[in-house]
């Protein structure tokens, strides 16, 4: 069986709510769900919280919320694997028989069906344990530059100070929206970022992770400039 699991902990503090705040008109939260749903993958989808609010929304928005995340898996230390890791051991011993299970962000606002559906055909192939959205940095880290507390700067890479752009290799950062994953690959937490994943390519546009106000507001934004563009793709 296939299920997504949304991690939702109630304790976020630079965005406080941030997994229940409204955006664009509904709970955050609420994207995830809707583009889990709309894809057809999912036998169900799952949100791990340790909060009754969230858990409230959750399930108006049609995922299930059988059980509360233990404490020890809510503090700011808690990682994704192993919040995916304890939901699949719930679901083992419920004899529910997890196969491929989708880590989908409660955060992802631009997250798509059809990306979802990539994800998985990844999959396809047996030696691919996980499969994640990446998209490339937006300038060559190649260039990047060290600020110092008096405002000086040094390269990180001085000898490309004059390479062509178009000389150098580019590299991609994770898109922070959702990592499809075999049931057993979570539980022997086997690392995402190997050579047995695969990468999904994902325009910048896209793209915002979303930890400060700053980054909510350029969201929002965003959002909204697509939200005004033709679709063309789902």
């Amino acid at each position: 069986m296939r299920y997504a699991v949304i991690p939702a902990r109630g304790g976020s503090k630079r965005i406080p709510r941030k997994n229940i705040r409204p955006f664009a008109g509904r709970p955050m939260i609420l994207h995830s769900i809707l583009a889990a749903r709309e894809s057809g993958l999912f036998d169900a989808i799952l949100v791990s919280t340790d909060d009754d609010e969230i858990a409230e929304i959750a399930r108006d928005g049609g995922a299930e919320v059988p059980f509360r995340r233990p404490a020890d898996l809510s503090d700011d230390q808690a990682t994704s694997v192993a919040v995916v890791t304890h939901a699949v051991a719930w679901l083992r011993a419920a004899g529910r028989t997890p196969a491929e299970v989708c880590c989908l962000y409660a955060t992802a606002p631009f997250v798509r069906p059809a990306d979802l559906r990539a994800g998985l055909a990844a999959l396809d192939d047996s030696s691919v344990q996980f499969c994640f959205p990446v998209t490339a940095f937006d300038f060559p880290i190649q260039r990047a530059l060290a600020r110092a507390a008096d405002g000086s700067v040094t390269m990180r890479e001085p000898e490309h100070q004059i390479t062509r752009s178009q000389d150098l290799q580019e590299y991609v950062h994770d898109a922070g929206q959702f990592y499809w994953g075999r049931a057993e690959a979570w539980e022997a937490g086997a690392p995402v970022y190997a050579a047995h994943s695969r990468t999904i390519l994902m325009p910048r546009y896209l793209v915002q992770d979303i930890d400060t106000p700053e980054d909510w507001r350029r969201a929002e934004l965003m959002f909204e400039a697509l939200a005004r563009m033709p679709s063309t793709s789902d």
